[in-house]
């Protein structure tokens, strides 16, 4: 798997997808090779956190922020609710492995979709109301990979020792 080059002097939205993009690819990088059990593997307890949790996690907020807030679609999360606030994470020990990245990648492809139809400044409203940006959407996705991508290199590293861009 080969990761694309990010623009070193692109403007500005072409450098923020460019990020989301690699952030994604980290993620996928990370899982990749691994087999269903130990994409299972939990980090330590009490955590539920796991790379096949992971997955699922970012499948819903990937639907949140760009279907939902983005584009105001009506959209519930496809692992976790109200009453189950960490569902992805939770429930992965019966979980279809191919189902959830399939999940993930539809999901992706959709905001690829919702970012495509839209300026950097165009705006969505929260659950709260609050109204954000496509801007601060996409440097906030940047993040929320990054953190998440922090985290699987770990467990990767625990499952079969592969570090870095293994």
């Amino acid at each position: 798997m080969e990761y694309q080059e990010i623009p070193r002097n692109g403007d500005e939205r072409s450098t923020l997808l460019a990020f989301l993009e690699w952030q994604r690819e980290t993620l996928a990088r990370k899982c990749a090779g691994l087999a269903p059990d130990q994409l299972r593997i939990r980090s330590v307890e009490p955590s539920t956190l796991s790379l096949l949790g992971l997955v699922r996690h970012m499948a819903d907020v990937e639907r949140g922020w760009f279907r939902a807030t983005l584009a105001g679609e009506d959209v519930s999360e496809r692992y976790g609710s109200d009453d189950d606030v960490d569902g992805d994470f939770d429930h992965v020990d019966t979980a279809d492995v191919d189902e959830a990245f399939a999940s993930w990648h539809e999901e992706c492809g959709l905001a690829d979709e919702i970012i495509s139809r839209r300026a950097l400044d165009a705006t969505g409203k929260q659950r709260t109301g609050r109204e954000v940006s496509m801007r601060w959407i996409l440097n906030h996705m940047i993040e929320e990979y990054s953190r998440h991508n922090g985290h699987a290199d770990l467990l990767r590293e625990r499952i079969d020792g592969a570090t870095g861009y293994d």
